[in-house]
């Protein structure tokens, strides 16, 4: 247990990438990761990736890792994620995580739970039922029948929301109740941090990327991978909206305001979850030099 993980956690457009680059080039490291769409190559406008100057600043793993064409899920980035650490931990005492995806980050540091069964019909049935109703009734399904899982889902990924009635639908249970396993041991300490704003600054972050995201070519970018349009991955905030305005079913300014709303909405379900986790501990991210000094002081740097 003398190897370290420094996790820089918390809501999308906070400021995680400035902070976990100052904590990797302070202690010298690299960063891993955990963002369930940054590791395409084919989208990187819609999903914030770090900047080419970031990434030249301290070497990232799971960034550009995968093709739009390959399916990764958060059992898959365990596998990928323990092999990642292994290797930097061969040059480093530690390494930074960082991201937003809360299932992934669990899978790195406790495991993926053990997920009963689905019996084909039910899983044939619920699939059924998304393809003629389409991703609204999977919602609605899921916030009568499962509103714990509802309150902090990423309720625009169907892919996740199909897993999930699927496992209410064959065991009459929430599928959180199957994430409450012991986790695996691991063979590295963990220090967890969290970013936070106010409210009013983290929307005002969100509405002023997703400007900055329309004027670097979503658009464009949406329609490059139209042929993907099924992939887990794109289905998605930012991508939905833009692919029912190609399809003609809004206007440009009416898909954008959908994004905003959507990603406000996005991170109040991050923030959620995060709160969950009692050991993580809190900062404003306008004082990353406060969360270097927590890092410091945990490691006994002095």
């Amino acid at each position: 247990m003398n190897k370290t993980v420094i996790l820089v956690a918390g809501p999308t457009a906070v400021g995680k990438t400035v902070t976990a680059i100052r904590i990797a080039q302070m202690l010298g490291t690299e960063i891993i990761s955990a963002d369930s769409r940054q590791c395409y190559r084919e989208i990187s406008v819609g999903t914030a990736k770090p900047s080419a100057e970031e990434l030249a600043a301290v070497r990232h793993y799971f960034i550009d890792s995968h093709s739009i064409t390959e399916e990764v899920n958060a059992a898959a980035y365990e596998s990928l994620a323990m092999g990642y650490a292994q290797d930097i931990f061969s040059r480093h005492d530690t390494l930074v995580l960082t991201g937003g995806t809360g299932l992934y980050i669990k899978a790195f540091l406790e495991g993926m739970d053990d997920m009963p069964p689905v019996p084909a019909a039910i899983r044939d049935a619920v699939r059924a039922g998304y393809a003629a109703k389409g991703i609204s009734w999977l919602q609605e399904e899921l916030r009568s029948k499962d509103p714990e899982f509802y309150a902090t889902a990423e309720i625009q990924n169907p892919h996740r929301l199909v897993r999930a009635l699927e496992i209410f639908e064959a065991t009459g249970r929430s599928i959180n109740t199957f994430r409450t396993q012991t986790a695996r041991q691991r063979s590295f300490k963990v220090i967890k941090t969290g970013l936070e704003l106010p409210k009013e600054l983290l929307h005002a972050n969100i509405h002023q990327r997703v400007d900055q995201m329309m004027a670097l070519g979503l658009v464009e970018e949406v329609r490059s991978v139209l042929p993907y349009r099924r992939h887990n991955a794109l289905q998605t905030v930012g991508y939905t909206e833009i692919f029912d305005y190609l399809d003609g079913n809004s206007t440009l300014a009416t898909a954008v305001e959908g994004i905003k709303t959507h990603t406000r909405q996005y991170a109040k379900r991050q923030m959620t979850w995060f709160r969950r986790d009692p050991d993580l501990n809190w900062f404003d991210a306008r004082s990353p030099e406060a969360v270097e000094a927590f890092v410091l002081a945990r490691l006994g740097i002095s």
